[in-house]
C-alpha cells in the first residue's frame, strides 16, 4: 500500500528537541515499517534565517542520503519551505530563486522523486495572481520543471499559500506551464474556493497527496481517493498532521485511518 508520513507531522517533536531528520528516518522505517521518506526541509534548515531559509551544508545533505541508503529508503517527496517563487520585491524574489536552486541541487543528492516548491503569496489572504506574478510563476516553474526532468523527478506547488489555495488558479498555472515534469502536491480538500470540486480540478496533475486529520474523517474521503485514481493517480497517499501532543500515537492513528480508506475504496472499485 503506497502510504507515507510527511515530516511536518513531527514538527512539534522537533521543536521539543526530541527528533532530528535522522530520528525521523528511524521512526518511519522501524516504528511504522515504511520504506519511503516524505521529507520536509524544516528538519535541516536554519529557521533563524526565515522567510528565506538557509539549507544545511551539502555535506549534511549527503549524510541524509547515506542514512536513506543504509535503510534502503527512497524519498517519495521533498517538501521545501522558504524557497517559494513569488514575492512583490524583486530583490527578495531573486534571493528566493537562488535558494530554490540550492534546494533543487539537494533534491538530486537526496534522490527525491517529487519536490514541492510553493507559489508564494500569503498564508491568510487569497487572491488571483496579477499578470506579472502569473507570467513570472509560469516561466520559473518551466525552468524548474526542465531541471527536474533532466534529473529524474517532478516538481510543483502544494495548495499551501496565496493563489495556490484556489484550484482554478492551480489549473491555470498547470495548463500554462505545460511540462511533463510539472505537477501538484495535492493537500486534499484544502481550498479557499470551489471546495467541492477543487481536488477534481487539479487531479490530472497530482504527483503526491497529503491527508490531514480533517480530510481523513471527511465524508468525502472515499470519493476523493476515487476521483484521483480515476484521473490516473498512482502515487503515494501521504499523511501530514502536526498533532499538538502524542505525535507518535496520532500519526499511527491517522496512518491506520488512511490505510483503511484505501482498502475500502479498493473494495468498492472491485465490486463495481
Amino acid at each position: 500500500m503506497n502510504v507515507s508520513i510527511g515530516g511536518y507531522s513531527f514538527n512539534n517533536t522537533y521543536l521539543e528537541g526530541k527528533m532530528d531528520v535522522f530520528g525521523y528516518l528511524e521512526t518511519v522505517k522501524y516504528r511504522y515499517k515504511l520504506n519511503v521518506a516524505d521529507l520536509w526541509n524544516g528538519f535541516f534548515i536554519d529557521r533563524g534565517t526565515g522567510p528565506i531559509y538557509q539549507l544545511a551544508e551539502e555535506s549534511y545533505i549527503r549524510k541524509i542520503r547515506e542514512a536513506l541508503d543504509e535503510k534502503e529508503m527512497s524519498v517519495v517527496n521533498f517538501a521545501v519551505d522558504g524557497a517559494h517563487l513569488w514575492d512583490p520585491d524583486p530583490e527578495v524574489r531573486k534571493r528566493l530563486h537562488d535558494n530554490a536552486l540550492v534546494h533543487l541541487r539537494a533534491s538530486v543528492i537526496l534522490g527525491a522523486k517529487t519536490v514541492r516548491m510553493d507559489t508564494g503569496g500569503s498564508y491568510h489572504d487569497v487572491e488571483t495572481m496579477t499578470e506579472e506574478q502569473f507570467d513570472y510563476t509560469v516561466r520559473t516553474y518551466r525552468e524548474f520543471a526542465q531541471f527536474a526532468s533532466d534529473n529524474g523527478f517532478v516538481i510543483g506547488p502544494e495548495n499551501h499559500m496565496g493563489a495556490s489555495l484556489l484550484p482554478r488558479e492551480m489549473k491555470r498555472i498547470a495548463e500554462a506551464v505545460d511540462h511533463p515534469a510539472f505537477g501538484f502536491l495535492v493537500h486534499l480538500g484544502r481550498w479557499k474556493a470551489d471546495r467541492e470540486e477543487g481536488d477534481k480540478l487539479v487531479a490530472p496533475w497530482a504527483y503526491h497527496t497529503h491527508f490531514d486529520e480533517k480530510t481523513a474523517v471527511s465524508g468525502d474521503a472515499l470519493n476523493t481517493i476515487a476521483t484521483l485514481k480515476d484521473a490516473g493517480y498512482k502515487g503515494y497517499w501521504g499523511i501530514e498532521y502536526n498533532a499538538p501532543k502524542r505525535q507518535y500515537l496520532e500519526t499511527e492513528r491517522l496512518l491506520g485511518m488512511v490505510k483503511k480508506l484505501l482498502a475500502d475504496e479498493a473494495d468498492l472499485r472491485s465490486e463495481g
